[in-house]
């Protein structure tokens, strides 16, 4: 028996009854021969990992842009928190950890430079919006290519994980749902670290009763809401939380979007980077041959402006700024 084999009977034997064994996915758009060591959601996870688009987030913002200080967030370090907390929920519950990880790791691949600002210009100026969940379906369905130049072709699981970590709808599998709440669970806590990090809030105006509910710290309130995860999904075919957690750390979000993401000290540069995206967006619809060669490609498939719209969210901060530069800067 390749080891393959024995790795998928030992997961009946430990998992839940509620989790996705790998044996039984629904499988990918395009069937490949099974690999005799890693099972379907192992692959998933490497494929994501070794992707130029997961490499391109450490240099993508998560909400300070062009911090000074080294020790702020990235979407990278984002996404390697959401799996950790996510792994350690999936664990807990007897679940399977490596789908748990295939979907973190891909859910934010999507995300456009300069963080939600970006997110939410190109949903403005794109035909039919912009959503950095679909995007990052779409990362892992089109843009991103494996070496030999095929695509990802990640299982139905992974997939419905990645695009439905955020939105209206509920992940199908308990992983994809483990997922999602690690996501909100991370980037909360997360923000509070670095906003007081860059003096932009004191702990004195984090709301007193979430701070009594969640805890001081924030490893103590990653712990609490973790281990309420826990404790309340048990044996259960949905993730929950106590109704007062769930509140708790919900209340804490709201606080975050009116005293740190949605401010007047932002405008400023909002207004900034509203301005780079939408002029270099125009600047390649009428210039079509500017784009990359995969890029260009895209236009007779897709159109020219999703072509544009791809290849501007796949930019890095870095690389946006350097490309407006280039296009808009005079040179002497």
């Amino acid at each position: 028996m390749i080891y393959r084999e024995k790795y998928e009977e030992m997961e009946y034997e430990r998992l839940s009854k509620y989790a996705a064994k790998s044996a039984e996915t629904i499988g990918r758009l395009l069937e490949e021969e099974k690999c005799e060591v890693r099972t379907e959601y192992q692959r998933d996870r490497d494929r994501i990992i070794h992707s130029k688009a997961l490499r391109r987030l450490m240099h993508k913002t998560q909400v300070f842009i062009a911090p000074e200080d080294d020790h702020y967030r990235t979407r990278l370090t984002h996404t390697l928190e959401v799996a950790q907390i996510a792994r350690t929920i999936a664990r807990g519950l007897a679940l399977n950890e490596d789908l748990t990880d295939a979907i973190a790791m891909g859910h934010d691949l999507g995300h456009t430079p300069f963080g939600h600002s970006g997110e939410s210009c190109l949903d403005a100026i794109h035909p039919g919006g912009f959503k950095h969940n679909v995007q990052s379906l779409r990362v892992v369905e089109v843009l991103e290519k494996s070496p030999s130049g095929s695509p990802l072709n990640l299982t139905l699981e992974v997939r419905d994980g990645i695009l439905n970590h955020t939105g209206p709808e509920k992940p199908f599998t308990l992983e994809g749902q483990v997922v999602r709440i690690s996501d909100r669970i991370a980037y909360i806590n997360h923000d509070i670290d670095d906003a007081l990090r860059g003096g932009i809030l004191k702990f004195e105006q984090l709301p007193k009763d979430c701070i009594e509910v969640l805890g001081e710290t924030h490893s103590k309130r990653i712990n609490t809401l973790v281990t309420d995860m826990i404790e309340n999904s048990e044996e259960r075919d949905e993730i929950i939380m106590s109704s007062e957690r769930w509140e708790a750390m919900n209340e804490l979000r709201s606080f975050m979007f009116k005293n740190v993401y949605r401010t007047p000290w932002r405008e400023d540069e909002t207004e900034k980077i509203n301005r780079m995206i939408r002029q270099l967006y125009d600047h390649f619809l009428e210039n079509p041959s500017e784009l990359p060669k995969d890029m260009y490609a895209l236009i007779e498939t897709w159109g020219v402006n999703e072509a544009v719209k791809d290849y501007i969210a796949s930019m890095t901060d870095r690389y946006a700024l350097r490309m407006y530069e280039k296009v808009f800067m005079p040179r002497v």
